[in-house]
Formats: C-alpha cells, sequence, structure tokens
C-alpha cells in the first residue's frame, strides 16, 4: 500500500513538472499567432435565409449562408421538435425531414442574430406543407420540413453564392 501511495506521489509530481516545462518551452508570440490563424480559419459558417419555391415536377427548399464548410445532413423523423426544449413544432403534415448543418450559426460572434428567413410557416405547395427554423445551438443550425405525403427527396449543396438544396419530388 505504501509502494501504491509513492507510486502515485512520484507520477503526480512527474506530470506537474512536465506541464511546467511546456508551458515555458513556447515564447508567447508563438502561441498568440497560433492561436489568431487557428481562429481565422476556424470561422463558422453563417445561416441567413431559408426560402421555397414549387416548381412543375418538384418543390425546392434553399438554405442560403454567408460562408461554406457545413456539413449538412437530411434525416426522416417521426415528428419535428425544437432543439433544446424538445417542444413540438406546430406545423401540419404527416412526414417530416430535419435538415441539420454543422458548423453552423445563425447569430454572429456578438449574439445577434443574422437569421433573416422564417421561425414557422405553413407553406402550401404540392408537397412541402411547412417549414421551420427549429434550433440554433452550440454550432448546429437545424430546420424542419413538413409533408402530407412521403417526401422522395434530392439534397445537394450549391456555390456562388453558397447555398444548400432540398428538392422533393411529385
Amino acid at each position: 500500500m505504501i509502494h501504491t501511495r509513492l507510486r502515485q506521489s512520484v507520477a503526480l509530481a512527474t506530470g506537474a513538472l512536465l506541464a511546467a516545462c511546456l508551458a515555458f518551452a513556447a515564447p508567447a508570440s508563438a502561441s498568440t499567432l497560433t492561436t489568431t490563424k487557428a481562429q481565422a480559419q476556424a470561422q463558422t459558417p453563417l445561416v441567413v435565409n431559408a426560402r421555397w419555391a414549387g416548381h412543375p415536377t418538384y418543390d425546392r427548399i434553399v438554405i442560403d449562408l454567408q460562408d461554406s464548410g457545413s456539413a449538412v445532413t437530411v434525416t426522416p423523423v417521426p415528428q419535428l421538435v425544437y432543439d433544446g426544449s424538445g417542444k413540438p413544432v406546430p406545423l401540419p403534415g404527416k412526414y417530416f425531414l430535419e435538415i441539420r448543418l454543422h458548423p453552423a450559426a445563425a447569430h454572429n460572434d456578438a449574439g445577434q442574430n443574422v437569421y433573416q428567413g422564417p421561425k414557422l410557416q405553413k407553406i402550401n405547395l404540392s408537397k412541402l406543407k411547412g417549414i421551420a427554423l427549429t434550433g440554433d445551438y452550440e454550432g448546429y443550425v437545424t430546420f424542419g420540413a413538413a409533408f402530407d405525403t412521403l417526401p422522395y427527396y434530392r439534397a445537394f449543396p450549391l456555390h456562388s453564392p453558397e447555398r444548400f438544396v432540398v428538392d422533393i419530388a411529385h
């Protein structure tokens, strides 16, 4: 038992000494430069709008982005809920798609809202019956789309300007 405590004490002391040596090893200007460069590279894409349109053979949802770099997943879900609260989203429909962007934000670094689109909108297109912004939390922006019938969709990014598209076949 004494040997175990001695080993633990030696391990803790070695770790503390190693951490102190590493802290003094890098000059302050180098660490500041690295942080600034990392912050510039890690700018979160901003979601600024969502819009939709009906076409002869499909309905389209477009999510406008200020910068590229977000991964987007489109997933069928049994119901739409608001992120954080878990409260149901009041949109008509029997079928739902969740569109999740990450990393992304609908607000700037100062916490001001940059998203100018609808937060909750009932729609009467052939397939699309509603769209809602359901979350903007910790690097995720989530939308929900509602349908009366099972949606057959295709999702893809477009560039110049940056946007993400979901086409729903009629």
